[in-house]
């Protein structure tokens, strides 16, 4: 019998093949996406963390379930950890400090995709907030199992791929999934269509968020 998580992953199948075939990420496979473009995405995704910690703490915050209170705060903080080293690293070689990213603002897409993500959390159901940062997670894991089979010739896009695919960040997800399906279990009609669409709404915001670096978008005025 299909899950509740199967169900909304099957539900974005076009969003992830869509973003399996981007430039973007065709270009850490091939290891010849340009430095520029993955600095960009790097600072932009090192911003987006900020708000999607607080995101996750409000998600902790609502839960009525002890177990559920400690393993969101917990493996928020993990998931966050992971990604942040990874973020240092790049950045360090790349002589970027933490004031740097601070002074940098984000993005149209980044600051659209946050505001959905904390304003979900914070106004809606517990069902479609589980599901709003969902995505995040999953499709981070599934993007790295899938070009951990390719690989890439750039040691650097290497490190990114080793990153998402590894055991500790599968993991982190696969309980937090397994937690969403606790709590989505005997969602029917109405709210289920609304938990469906808060899940798709941030996988789409996923793939922009790629889409978003690889175009260098910046905004049309100067903030």
């Amino acid at each position: 019998m299909e899950t509740p998580t199967q169900r909304l992953w099957t539900s974005i199948d076009d969003v992830f093949r869509a973003i399996l075939d981007h430039p973007f990420i065709r270009g850490l496979i091939n290891g010849d996406l340009s430095l520029d473009v993955f600095k960009y995405y790097v600072i932009q995704d090192a911003i987006y963390l900020r708000d999607f910690s607080r995101a996750l703490s409000r998600l902790a915050s609502r839960s009525h379930d002890e177990d559920l209170i400690s393993m969101f705060s917990d493996h928020a903080k993990t998931a966050i950890e992971v990604e942040k080293s990874l973020h240092r690293s790049f950045l360090s070689e790349w002589g970027l400090s933490e004031e740097d990213i601070l002074r940098t603002p984000p993005s149209p897409t980044n600051y659209a995709y946050t505001s959905h993500l904390l304003r979900t959390v914070a106004e809606e159901s517990y069902e479609e907030a589980i599901a709003s940062v969902l995505p995040c997670y999953w499709i981070y894991l599934e993007v790295g199992k899938n070009l951990e089979k390719k690989g890439s010739p750039n040691p650097l896009y290497r490190r990114w791929i080793d990153t998402y695919s590894s055991s500790t960040y599968e993991g982190i997800v696969r309980m937090v999934l397994s937690a969403a399906d606790r709590i989505l279990y005997g969602v029917k009609d109405d709210l289920w269509a609304r938990v469906a669409r808060s899940f798709r709404v941030s996988s789409v915001y996923e793939y922009l968020f790629w889409d978003s670096a690889y175009r260098l978008e910046k905004w049309v005025f100067n903030l």
